[in-house]
């Protein structure tokens, strides 16, 4: 009798190993199999959310196909306790161990909305864009002119569902730091009050921000950014320029900045205004008269007047010589580098060339009959809005 009970038992204990080991495989299979999402798909983690609700909440929405393996799956690879809150995009047919690898993986939130404050020379400008799962660009919502335009409707409506949304300010290069604060008193999402900081000293950037931040943490973000670029860029500054401190780097690049808009002809810009300084010729730029004048509160709104470029003022490079005593705005990364890199060549003149860039020129002869093709652009385009009219 007790040959057949154990003979018995250990029949059912062979069924149960091969169930479990049966059981185990399918699992193994389910955790690394194709998961089940057709579409790309945003997938929230709140935050302290635990394995137990992350995972109902991914079998819920279709994610995974079962919570319960990949709870198991979680622990098996120790990785049930590194969860990350945030927003996430799952992509179509990721497994479990994929979808978990996303979720721990501390990468930035992406919201399906975004709301970026645009800092233009052209003043303040709102954008509000959609994020489609699998789509490699957002779509518009609604862009406004805040304080100008009325805010749209489709704008109030996300704040009002309380919508996972992604804010942002965007600094464009060449900004005077004026301009900068002027912009962020814009921004409805940022509070409290900033004094306007030292010329040059922000970093232009796209920053993420919280809604509510500060305004002043935000600038004091700007100021440690610039802080580092200009530091790592007179590390790697070319030798013998004619350059003596940081600060004067700083001068040297914001006029870059605002001297072109063409990214391929900042080194050459910067190349013509070092080897004036060499030569001792004045740097005869406009930007820093512009500046001198509106002290960087705005653009002039108009051409500079000779009477203007005549008067000695410490920004009149037609009049002083070498660099004005502080930057004429905040000049972006690559102006800083072209600044203390400067591309080795004999041009000395510039002027626009009608598309944008400049005709560069190593005589004033050359430079004359650049300035002689310039007028005649400009002549024609005159005739043309004139006979447009």
């Amino acid at each position: 009798m007790w040959k057949h009970i154990a003979a018995n038992a250990l029949t059912l204990g062979v069924v149960l190993v091969i169930a479990v080991a049966i059981g185990v495989q399918i699992g193994k299979s389910r955790w690394v199999a194709e998961g089940p999402l057709a579409e790309p798909v945003f997938f929230e983690v709140e935050r302290g959310a635990s394995l137990r609700t992350v995972s109902r909440d991914l079998a819920e929405a279709g994610v995974i196909t079962s919570d319960a393996i990949f709870r198991i799956g979680a622990d098996y690879t120790e990785q049930a306790d590194l969860l990350k809150f945030g927003t996430y995009e799952i992509p179509p047919g990721a497994s479990m161990p994929e979808v978990l690898e996303i979720l721990t993986s501390g990468a930035a939130s992406v919201f399906p909305y975004s709301v970026t404050l645009v800092l233009r020379a052209q003043g303040p400008e709102i954008r509000v864009r959609e994020r489609v799962p699998g789509e490699p660009s957002p779509v518009e919502v609604a862009t406004y002119v805040p304080g100008v335009d009325d805010v749209p409707a489709e704008a109030t409506a996300l704040i009002e569902r309380g919508v996972p949304i992604t804010w942002r300010v965007s600094v464009a290069p060449g900004l005077t730091s004026w301009e900068v604060v002027e912009g962020l008193k814009a921004a409805d999402f940022l509070t409290g009050e900033v004094e306007v900081p030292a010329e040059g000293a922000l970093a232009p950037d796209t920053y993420e921000v919280a809604q509510g931040s500060e305004r002043g943490a935000l600038i004091a973000r700007m100021e440690e950014a610039q802080e580092r670029i200009l530091a790592e860029a007179w590390a790697n500054r070319a030798p013998g320029l004619p350059i003596e401190t940081p600060e004067e780097a700083m001068i040297l690049a914001s006029i870059v900045e605002k001297e072109t808009g063409v990214p391929e002809e900042r080194y050459t810009v910067a190349g013509v205004f070092t080897n004036r300084l060499e030569q001792g010729m004045r740097l005869q730029t406009d930007p820093t008269v512009i500046y001198g004048i509106t002290r960087g509160q705005g653009g002039l709104g108009r051409g500079i007047r000779a009477s203007e470029l005549r008067r000695e003022t410490p920004y009149n490079t037609y009049v002083i010589d070498g660099l004005p005593p502080t930057p004429i705005a905040n000049p972006g990364a690559e102006s800083i580098r072209a600044a203390l890199n400067p591309e080795e060549t004999d041009y000395v003149f510039f002027v626009a060339d009608g598309t944008g860039g400049h005709a560069f020129a190593e005589t004033l002869a050359e430079h004359n009959a650049n300035v002689d093709r310039w007028r005649d652009i400009e002549a024609e385009r005159a005739a043309q809005e004139t006979d447009g009219g």
